[in-house]
Formats: structure tokens, C-alpha cells, sequence
């Protein structure tokens, strides 16, 4: 058996190529967000709202009844914080309830919930605890349960779903050391040897990872005559001769999350434990994430709905110059722009929900649209309601307690979401990820004209084929509906949110030909310009969030839910969002990013070192990125199983 490779060196081209080559590179079906972008305002692929099965309904508003009395009365967040712990009785609580198992088929012994019903749970479970919320949500989300649902052969179907769902939580891990959103660098491999392969490396921030039981590892294959070789994934088993969890790590915030650090020294797996072909890996994990991202903007709605809750019951509480606070214009603000933007986070959500459970859609971009806008949105929601409690809100739900307030954890909620923005994707990572899939369709015309390897013959080819699509998509982004006061007339039921969705169908227009402008501009090196892209982005963001935030508001008022009181809230929140986008259009053009890219050339040049001056450093000695060279575990097995 052959020694294990050095960590692998790579260019960024061919970190790109890795990444690019992990994509679906095909739109088999519809998209609202990929038509968004390139300037079609599709509103009939949303509206109407599409709706569960009433059987789905039923089994999931059956389950959430029964979970909601076990988050009342099992599950003690002060004591979670305080013991930076889940209590093993709270864990086994769950498993009890079916809970590890809710998108697991109830063939293999799970509740078969749909994925807007999963989400309600994460909601309603994230709101008592966000650490017991992120348990099920990487068990489920992205541990074993999910590529084995999407990529497992029969076999491994039957062999661990049902633990899975009733016993064993999993974990997933491809987190390095020094490998974080670039995977082409990816140091733990899996060397074949026989019916087997041994895997060696190291592993951080393994959510789950210090009591799983079954983890999804992510590790090199080395490509040889007899192995096509690559990222693979496989399902290991934690208990396996060579595993290690070397630490339990601690954060800001969540501080009961089982996170940690594992290393894999001569770990045999047997090939019946790879998931997937060799060289698939981050194909199933990208796969993975299109739906497995949705628990992140569950957890967010529920904590907009527990801010809107403080926010309503304190600011009419405390009175300031002789009125409740809330009267008073400066708080109004903060306490509007929560509960606007709370509806539309749950709007967004369980729209791209309802379009995973149908299968009808490609939702790739919905899903990571709706995590990155929520991420960012909940983390400026809880901000507020921090600002807005004041003193109160810096202080601990704990010293509140023991002066006699009421313990309310403002300050725990802002620590708890700050992970949001980081975790299965940072917002900046989620950014070119989003624009990738954006102008997939001018690369997929036109790539080939900024690919500096291409040859002559195949620019003028691409050239042609750029000039057909591009002569009958540009007239296409001159004129449309939202020019015309009488469209989208069936929104308009007192207050008015035609004017709105009018206001999306131009600006994806607008979008469009500000983003054709740019390819026709900078070329090949538009991949470049982060700070644009980004942009692009958020505001295809925020046109999907006021697009569900409409058409959810007018579901509720057919159906006689709150009819009015959700058309007032979806027209705040497009009013709000309008303000955003008019914003972000002006700094496409008018930023700082030029100079920016000096300032930071001069920082790392250290022509700026005196201005750090005049302070103390109070980080500990020890290397930026700790060592993870393959070997044996020189430091004590921390896993705690769950038994």
C-alpha cells in the first residue's frame, strides 16, 4: 500500500476547474431565481403558491404538536448555555420522538415528513434551543441521512437509514485544517487495498462529529490505471480502529454543539461504504446542500419570530419621556423592519420548500439565495433587537435572572446566529457561488470567447453562437410588464403590491442588461470582480424575497389567514427592500473597489504597519492554521457517544 501524498498544490485555475467540475451542468428544469437573472420575471413558476398534500399536512402538523410539548417540557436552554452541553436525556428524547428521522422514509423506519414540515420543526425546535435545532439539522441536512437519500445504493439504504432515524446521529465532514471553500486542495485521502479503502487525514469543525455515531467523510482518491480516482464520499463508521476526535471545540455562540476535531489514521472502510463513484464527492455534496441549506433560514425565521415577540412585548412595556418606546419613531423603525422582514425570511422559506418537495423546479438558487439572505438579515434583525433593549440587551439572559428581570437571552440569540453568515457557505462564498450559476447561461454561450486555452476555431464558433442568443435575448430586456399600470392587477386588494412585483419585473430587466454590460466590459475578467458580482446578487435577493414575500400574502388572504395584516406586512417589506435595491444598483457602478484593492496591497505590504501602534495583542502563541499531518493521534479520544 502506498504512503499517503502531501497535501496537493494547486493553481487557482485548477481550484476553479475542481469547483466547476462539481457543478450540474445542466437546467433540466425551470428555475424562477436563474430567470430572474437573466431578466424574465416569471411569476407563474410560484403564483399560485403551490401547496402541500393534505396527508403531508396532517402527519406534520401531528408531529409538531408533539414536539412542541417536548420542547416545553424536556428541553432547558439556560442549562444548555451554562453547560455548554445537550443532556444526554434530551438527545435520547428525540430519538424517541422519531425526531432524527423526520425527512427519513418511513419505509426505513423515519416520519416521511416533507421538507416544509421539516423546516417548521427546525423552526420550532431552533427557537427553544438553536444548539439542539443545529443537531438534527447537520444530522439530517447534510449528514448520513441526506446523500444517502440522493446517491446510496439499495443496500446501503436499508442498512442505515433505519439507524439513522431511530439510534446513530451522523455527521458530515470535508472541513480541513487549512481547507475551508476550496476543495481542490483536500488533504485526507482514501487509498484503496483490496475491498477496502484507508483513509488518513484530519478533519475540523465536525458538527456532530464528538457524538456521532456515523460520519460522511469527504477524502482523495489517488487516480491510478485501476481507479479513476478524486473527492469521494463515504459513510464510516465512528468507531472504527484509527479514529480520533483529538477536541471539542467551543464558539461564540452554540455552545452545545458537539463540534471537533477527528483524525483518521489507517482507517479501513470497506468499498461498500462509498457513496456514490470515485471521484463524485463534491458533486453529492453540492447536491447535498441545494436542499440541505434550507434548515439555515428555518432557524432564522424562528429567531425573527422570537425578536418580533421580544421587540412587541418590551418596547410596550418600557415607557421613555411618557410613552411606550415603540411610539417613539427611532424604535418604530427597528420594530417595523423586524416584523417585515420575519414574513418575508418565512415567505422565502417556505416557498423553496414547497418547490424541493414538488421537484418541479431546480431550486439550486432559491436554496442558496434564501441561506444567504437570511443568514444576513437575522443576524441585522437580532442586532436591532440588542440596540432596542439597550443595557439589557448586552446583559445575560442569566444576570437578568438574578436581579429579578425577566431572563431574556437578546444578547445569546445575536452570538447564536452569528454563525449563519459563516457556516455551509460564507456569504462571501455564496456570493460567487450564486453568480456562477447566474450567468450560467452567458458561459454557456459565450465561455468560450474569454477562455484564454480556447483556440481561434472555437471563438468564432462561440462568437456565432453569441451573436444568436444574444440578438434575441437583448430587445427582450427593453420593455416588459412592469411598464404597464395594469398588470399584476390581483394583488391589489386594498393595499396595492402590484406596484411591487412591477417594480421586480423591471429591475430584472434592469439586472440583466447591467450584467451583459459588465461580461461586454471586463470579460475574462469578470470573474474577478467580486465586489460587483456580490452585488448582482443581493439584489437578485432581494426581488426573490419581495417576489415570495407578495405572492405568500396573497395565499393567506384566499385562504382567510390574515389576509390584510400580511399584505400591510409584504408591502412594508418591499418598500424596504426597494430602498436596498435602488442603493446597491447606484454602488454597482459607484464603489470604492479599485481603491480598495490598494489599501489592501499596501496593508499586506505593511505600509500600513504604524497604525497598528499603540496596542497590545492579548492571541496566544501558536501557528495561524495547526498542524494536520497524517499519523496516529498523539492526544485522547474525546467522542462521547450518545448511547
Amino acid at each position: 500500500m502506498s504512503a499517503a501524498p502531501t497535501r496537493p498544490t494547486v493553481t487557482e485555475r485548477e481550484a476553479r476547474q475542481v469547483a466547476e467540475a462539481a457543478r450540474e451542468q445542466d437546467w433540466r428544469k425551470p428555475s424562477f431565481a436563474k430567470e430572474l437573472f437573466l431578466g424574465r420575471f416569471r411569476l407563474d413558476l410560484i403564483h399560485p403558491h403551490p401547496l402541500p398534500a393534505a396527508d403531508d399536512v396532517q402527519r406534520g402538523e401531528e408531529f409538531l404538536a408533539k414536539l412542541r410539548d417536548f420542547c416545553e417540557t424536556k428541553i432547558d436552554s439556560a442549562r444548555i448555555e451554562r453547560d455548554a452541553q445537550i443532556p444526554d436525556e434530551v438527545i435520547d428524547g428525540l430519538k424517541e420522538l422519531g425526531a432524527l428521522g423526520m425527512k427519513i422514509d418511513t419505509k426505513y423506519g423515519g416520519l416521511g415528513l416533507t421538507q416544509v414540515y421539516y423546516n417548521k420543526a427546525l423552526v420550532l425546535v431552533g427557537s427553544a434551543c438553536p444548539a439542539v435545532g443545529v443537531l438534527l439539522s447537520a444530522h439530517q441536512s447534510i449528514g448520513v441521512p441526506q446523500p444517502l437519500k440522493l446517491f446510496g445504493t439499495q443496500e446501503q439504504k436499508e442498512r442505515f437509514l433505519p439507524r439513522c432515524a431511530r439510534t446513530d446521529i451522523s455527521a458530515f465532514l470535508l472541513t480541513e485544517p487549512d481547507v475551508g471553500s476550496d476543495p481542490a486542495r483536500l488533504a485526507t485521502t482514501a487509498v484503496p487495498d483490496g475491498d477496502d479503502y484507508v483513509l488518513d487525514g484530519v478533519k475540523l469543525w465536525t458538527t456532530n462529529g464528538v457524538v456521532a455515531d456515523l460520519l460522511v467523510v469527504m477524502a482523495r482518491v489517488p487516480k491510478n490505471e485501476d481507479h479513476k480516482g478524486g473527492i469521494t464520499a463515504f459513510v464510516v463508521e465512528t468507531n472504527s480502529p484509527g479514529i480520533t476526535v483529538e477536541n471539542r471545540n467551543a464558539f461564540m455562540g452554540l455552545r452545545g454543539i458537539e463540534n471537533g476535531v477527528t483524525r483518521f489514521h489507517q482507517v479501513r472502510v470497506p468499498a461498500a461504504n462509498r457513496i456514490g463513484p470515485e471521484g463524485a464527492g463534491l458533486k453529492i455534496a453540492l447536491t447535498t446542500l441545494n436542499t440541505g441549506r434550507l434548515s439555515l433560514p428555518a432557524s432564522c425565521v424562528g429567531a425573527g419570530k422570537w425578536c418580533l415577540k421580544i421587540a412587541r412585548e418590551w418596547s410596550a412595556a418600557r415607557e421613555q419621556w411618557g410613552k411606550p418606546i415603540a411610539e417613539h419613531e427611532a424604535v418604530g423603525g427597528k420594530i417595523s423592519f423586524i416584523a417585515a422582514t420575519t414574513f418575508a425570511l418565512e415567505a422565502v422559506t417556505d416557498l423553496a420548500s414547497q418547490m424541493a418537495d414538488e421537484d418541479r423546479n431546480d431550486i439550486r438558487i432559491e436554496g442558496a439565495l434564501a441561506k444567504l439572505y437570511a443568514s444576513e438579515m437575522a443576524w441585522k434583525m437580532a442586532d436591532e433587537l440588542v440596540q432596542l433593549r439597550g443595557g439589557r440587551g448586552f446583559e445575560t439572559a442569566e444576570s437578568l435572572r438574578a436581579r429579578g428581570e425577566r431572563g431574556v437571552p437578546a444578547e445569546q440569540i445575536l452570538r447564536d446566529l452569528r454563525i449563519n453568515r459563516i457556516f455551509e457557505g460564507s456569504t462571501e462564498i455564496m456570493h460567487l457561488l450564486i453568480a456562477r450559476e447566474a450567468v450560467d447561461a452567458h458561459l454557456s454561450v459565450a465561455g468560450d470567447l474569454i477562455d484564454p486555452d480556447k483556440t481561434l476555431q472555437d471563438k468564432a464558433k462561440a462568437g456565432a453562437n453569441a451573436g444568436v442568443f444574444y440578438a434575441k435575448w437583448l430587445p427582450k430586456l427593453v420593455a416588459g410588464p412592469g411598464q404597464l399600470p395594469s398588470s399584476y392587477a390581483e394583488f391589489k386588494h386594498g393595499i396595492d403590491l402590484s406596484p411591487h412585483l412591477r417594480f421586480v419585473e423591471r429591475h430584472a430587466r434592469k439586472l440583466a442588461r447591467s450584467t451583459f454590460y459588465a461580461m461586454s466590459r471586463w470579460q475574462g475578467r469578470m470573474e474577478t470582480k467580486q465586489g460587483f458580482l456580490g452585488r448582482v446578487v443581493d439584489i437578485g435577493a432581494e426581488l426573490f424575497a419581495m417576489s415570495a414575500a407578495c405572492v405568500r400574502a396573497e395565499l393567506l388572504r384566499r385562504r382567510g389567514e390574515n389576509g390584510r395584516e400580511a399584505y400591510q406586512l409584504a408591502d412594508a417589506f418591499c418598500r424596504q427592500a426597494r430602498i436596498r435595491v435602488d442603493e446597491l444598483f447606484g454602488r454597482l457602478w459607484t464603489n470604492t473597489d479599485d481603491l480598495d484593492r490598494q489599501v489592501v496591497k499596501g496593508v499586506l505590504a505593511g505600509r500600513y504597519e504604524w497604525l497598528e501602534h499603540g496596542v497590545i495583542d492579548p492571541s496566544s502563541e501558536g501557528p495561524w492554521i495547526a498542524d494536520a499531518t497524517p499519523g496516529p493521534s498523539q492526544k485522547e479520544n474525546v467522542h462521547r457517544p450518545v448511547r
